[in-house]
C-alpha cells in the first residue's frame, strides 16, 4: 500500500487547526487558546514580517518564551518559506553573538526576551521587532492568504542550536523537505507505535524552550491529534505538576526522572493523584534498567523511552507494551526502530558494517535528517556519509530489533594508550545494586596520560564499598578499565540542557 502524499510543511498544521477551531491548542496563564486564535495570531505576524521584507529564503532569529504568541511567530516564519533561527534562553554571549554575527536578516524577541545582552549581540542585524509591538499589535484579523505556505523543499527551514557541551554549539539545518516528512508532522502516515503514542497526548506539558528540536517534534504529535498543549504555571515542581493540570504526555530528561522517583520514595504520605498520565517519554541520556522499572512499579505502564539527536530527530521507541512482552530484552535498550528509521552498525574506525550483535558506531538513514551544519562544512563532510548520519553513538542491536547503547565513539579516556569508553565503565557500576547512578570523565594523569574517575549516586539506603566496586568493574571490563577514583556523591549536577553536567564532574576533578 501507498503512503498518502506529505503536504508542504506546515501545511498539514494549518489544515487541522481549521477543522477544529474551537479546540484549544494551548493552555496558558488560566487561559485556553483555541486554534483560531494561534492561526489568527500567525497571520498578524504574517503581515508584519512580510513587510519586513521576509518570504521564501529570508533568515529569522527568534529569542522568545513559551507562550502561545511564541508558536504563533514560528508558525509566521515558516508560511512565508523563511529560515528560522531559535535562539534558546541562557544561550551565552559568546555563543549568541556569533550566531546573530552573519547571515540574519531579522531577529524578534518578546519582551521578556528583549536584554542588554540580546541587543549586543544583535548588533550587526539590521532590522530588530518586538513581538508584541511590531507583530501584534495591530487590530486587522487574519486572512486565508496570510496562512498559505510558501516553503521551497529544498530551502532551509530550521536552524536547531545544539547544546555546545563540546565548545561552539553546532547548526543543525534542516530543510522543508526534512520537516514534511519528519515523523511527527504527518499524521496520515502513522502507524502502529506512533499512531499510540499519540492518542495519549491530549493534554502534553509544554516547559523549557520551542528552539528543542525534541520538543518542536513532540508539540507537532499532541497538536496534530487534537491534543492541548499545556504550559504550566510557575513555580514548576514535579510531579506535583502532573497532578495539577490533569497532564497525559510528558517529555522528560533522565535527571528529572530521577528526581520525580526520589520524591516518591521519599514522600510515601504523598497523595498525589497521577492517575491522568499515559506517557512520560524519557529521553536525552541512556536509562538504567534499575531505573526504568522503578519507573514503571511507581507510575505505571506509562514510561516510554526515545533516542535520536538534534540531526536526526527521533530514531527509536522502547514503550511499555515491549517492556511487558520481552522484559529479558527490552529493559537496558532504547527500543526499536520508528518506521522509516534504518539502523546499521559499523566499525567505528573505517565505518565498515560489522555482523549482527557486533557493537560499533551507530549510523542511521532518516528522511527528516539534517540537510548539514550551517557554516561547517568540514563536520557535514564527516557526519553525512551517502544518505547516512554517523551518530558518534556506540551500541549493537539485539536480535529482537532493540538498540543497546554502550557509549560514546567521543566518550573516551585513553589510559596508558589503550581506549576505554566511559558508557562502558558507568554501566558496569550503575549494575551493581548498591549503585543508583553512575557517571565517569577523564582528566589527564601524569604516569597514564588520562585517567578515569567515576562518581556513583548510592541507591536508596545502600553504602557503596569503593573495593567492592572496583572489583565489580574489573569483574565486568577487566582491572584496566578499573576508575583511579570513584566518589560518592547525593546527586550529580544537570546542565542547561537537562542532561548530567560532565563538564562540572570534570572540574571537580581538576579541583582536587
Amino acid at each position: 500500500m501507498s503512503q498518502p502524499t506529505a503536504s508542504p510543511f506546515p501545511q498539514t498544521l494549518v489544515d487541522a487547526f481549521h477543522r477544529q477551531p474551537d479546540v484549544p491548542a494551548f493552555e496558558h496563564l488560566g487561559r485556553a487558546v483555541p486554534r483560531r486564535a494561534v492561526l489568527d495570531l500567525a497571520g498578524r505576524c504574517v503581515r508584519g514580517l512580510r513587510a519586513a521584507g521576509v518570504g521564501p529564503g529570508s533568515s529569522v532569529a527568534v529569542a522568545a518564551g513559551v507562550t502561545p504568541e511564541a508558536f504563533a511567530l514560528h508558525l509566521a516564519v515558516h508560511l512565508l518559506g523563511a529560515r528560522l533561527t531559535g535562539l534558546r534562553p541562557g544561550l551565552p554571549p559568546g555563543h549568541l553573538a556569533r550566531v546573530l554575527a552573519d547571515g540574519i536578516d531579522v531577529l524578534v524577541h518578546d519582551e521578556p526576551s528583549d536584554s542588554p545582552g540580546l541587543r549586543a549581540a544583535a548588533a550587526p542585524v539590521t532590522t530588530r521587532l518586538g513581538l508584541e509591538k511590531d507583530l501584534l499589535n495591530t487590530a486587522e484579523p487574519a486572512s486565508p492568504d496570510d496562512l498559505v505556505v510558501h516553503g521551497r523543499p529544498d530551502d532551509i527551514a530550521l536552524i536547531t542550536l545544539t547544546s555546545g557541551s563540546t565548545g561552539q554549539p553546532k547548526e543543525c539545518a534542516h530543510t522543508y523537505r526534512s520537516l514534511t516528512t519528519g515523523w511527527s508532522w504527518q499524521p496520515a502516515r502513522r502507524t502502529g507505535r506512533i499512531a499510540g503514542l499519540a492518542a495519549a497526548y491530549a493534554r502534553f506539558l509544554l516547559f523549557g524552550t520551542l528552539t528543542s528540536a525534541v520538543i518542536f517534534e513532540h508539540l507537532g504529535l499532541c497538536l496534530l491529534g487534537g491534543g492541548t498543549a499545556v504550559i504550566p504555571d510557575p513555580p514548576l515542581s514535579f510531579p506535583e505538576v502532573f497532578a495539577r493540570h490533569r497532564v497525559t504526555a510528558c517529555l522528560l530528561t533522565v535527571p528529572r526522572l530521577h528526581h520525580i522517583l526520589n520524591t516518591l520514595r521519599t514522600e510515601p504520605e504523598n497523595t498525589l493523584d497521577l492517575t491522568s498520565l499515559r506517557a512520560l517519554l524519557v529521553a536525552g541520556s541512556p536509562l538504567a534498567p534499575h531505573k526504568l522499572a522503578e519507573a514503571t512499579e511507581r507510575l505505571g505502564p506509562v514510561v516510554h523511552q526515545g533516542y535520536g539527536q538534534t540531526e536526526t530527530g527521533m530514531l527509536t521507541l522502547l514503550t511499555p507494551d515491549d517492556l511487558a512482552q520481552r522484559p529479558d530484552t527490552a529493559y537496558g535498550s532504547v527500543g526499536r526502530p520508528l518506521d522509516g528509521v534504518d539502523i546499521d552498525v559499523r566499525d567505528p574506525a573505517d565505518g565498515r558494517p560489522l555482523p549482527d550483535g557486533a557493537t560499533g558506531e551507530i549510523w542511521v538513514r532518516t528522511a527528516g535528517a539534517l540537510a548539514g551544519y550551517r557554516r561547517d562544512e568540514a563536520e557535514t563532510r564527516a557526519v553525512l556519509r551517502d544518505g547516512w548520519v554517523r551518530t558518534r553513538d556506540l551500541g549493537r542491536l539485539d536480535e529482537h530489533g532493540f538498540l543497546r547503547l554502550t557509549g560514546r565513539t567521543r566518550d573516551v579516556i585513553i589510559v596508558n594508550a589503550v581506549l576505554h569508553y566511559a558508557g562502558a565503565i558507568e554501566q558496569a557500576l550503575a549494575a551493581h545494586p548498591d549503585v543508583d547512578q553512575a557517571y565517569v570523565v577523564g582528566a589527564p594523569d601524569e604516569r597514564t596520560g588520562e585517567a578515569a574517575h567515576a562518581f556513583v549516586v548510592p541507591a536508596a539506603g545502600r553504602r557503596p564499598g569503593l573495593a567492592a566496586l572496583r572489583a565489580h568493574v574489573a569483574d565486568a571490563l577487566g582491572p584496566a578499565s578499573v576508575p583511579a577514583t570513584i566518589t560518592v556523591v547525593r546527586e550529580v549536577p544537570v546542565a542547561a540542557s537537562g542532561k548530567p553536567d560532565k563538564k562540572a564532574l570534570l572540574e571537580r576533578v581538576r579541583a582536587e
